[in-house]
């Protein structure tokens, strides 16, 4: 009976309703088509501009928690040095964000909440709800979220929706979901009959989601342990474009660089936070002239190493959500199963 309290039914006709108060109340972003099969979070006004079946978004909200590009202060040294912090924390919500990008997030939180701590990050991201919705089957072929055990929801989120058809069975999870349902009257109380659908839903999806790479997930840290100089690497060595449209498009990719912009009379300017790839050569380049990971393929396999390994060792999950991003964005083919069935085969996975 408790769980039940925890649940509640919104049927799809009230769906609009629910969108257009919510995005009344603060800015709302969900899922929109862009064409040509592209998605993306942008603003919207009501579910009529929503897509809320959709294949994972060009750019995961992460966006929104680590924008792209964020001016963090502007500086002044005409007369000494004058520094103003920017506050870049806005209120928003995120409608209809799926299991991999919400486990994106999640690693996000647990990154950034170590010390010393990213409070412009910790800030923003307690001013952000998050809604999410289950997918009940594949997006495509290259999603590989029951690997990683990101297909089913695992917490990190306010609310979340799944489709039992002809309504939506909505989770409360945190006190600001529960908020929402107060004060948006479009919601009833979920029957036992609704967890039983849940429940049915649940277990189809456990013969639907079933591991998509002939490894054991259990031995991915043993398997990337012993691969340090699998030949796999020498072969992603001479396919990589070095582009990094695969750390871009990644819900867990963070790391970011820091630079001053000075205006045109050298005295005013801001300091900014950008995206920065650890697949671009001067990554890795440090005073002196030594890079550490000079080759193409030994920033692919240190870009694996972070999914897989060093966050397994450290925060004990992985940091790929089987999303399926760097495969659909790779311009030269590069498939993240293939290259970890290739790993598993050639170190007798």
């Amino acid at each position: 009976m408790q769980e039940l309290l925890q649940y509640h039914v919104l049927k799809k006709e009230s769906l609009d309703g629910l969108v257009t108060r919510l995005a009344k109340l603060q800015p709302l972003a969900a899922p929109v088509a862009k064409g040509n099969g592209n998605f993306a979070f942008a603003l919207v006004q009501d579910a009529r501009a929503m897509a809320l079946e959709y294949v994972p978004t060009i750019l995961p909200p992460k966006k929104y928690f680590l924008p792209p590009r964020e001016t963090l202060l502007h500086f002044d040294v005409r007369r000494g040095l004058h520094v103003e912090t920017v506050g870049n924390n806005q209120p928003l919500t995120l409608f209809g964000v799926h299991t991999c990008d919400i486990a994106g997030i999640q690693c996000l939180n647990m990154v950034f909440s170590e010390r010393p701590r990213d409070y412009n990050y910790l800030l923003r991201k307690r001013l952000i709800t998050v809604i999410g919705l289950e997918c009940g089957d594949y997006c495509d072929e290259h999603a590989s979220c029951a690997l990683v055990g990101a297909h089913l929801p695992s917490g990190g989120y306010d609310l979340f929706l799944t489709d039992l058809g002809d309504r939506f069975l909505v989770h409360v999870n945190t006190q600001a979901g529960d908020d929402i349902v107060d004060a948006i009257k479009v919601f009833a109380p979920a029957a036992e009959r609704d967890l039983e659908a849940l429940n049915r839903l649940r277990e189809k999806k456990r013969g639907l989601f079933r591991n998509e790479v002939a490894v054991d997930p259990r031995k991915l840290p043993e398997l990337f342990g012993r691969s340090l100089e699998s030949p796999v690497w020498q072969e992603l060595d001479g396919r990589c474009l070095a582009c990094g449209n695969c750390t871009m498009v990644c819900p867990t990719c963070y790391c970011f660089d820091v630079r001053d912009e000075f205006r045109i009379d050298l005295a005013t300017g801001r300091r900014i936070r950008a995206w920065e790839s650890c697949q671009s050569e001067p990554f890795a380049l440090v005073a002196g002239g030594e890079n550490f990971r000079k080759t193409r393929g030994s920033r692919q396999r240190h870009r694996y190493f972070r999914k897989f390994a060093y966050p397994f060792g450290k925060f004990h999950r992985f940091f790929c959500t089987g999303c399926g991003r760097c495969t659909r964005t790779c311009m030269a083919g590069i498939k993240l199963k293939e290259t970890l069935t290739a790993l598993a085969w050639g170190q007798g996975g």
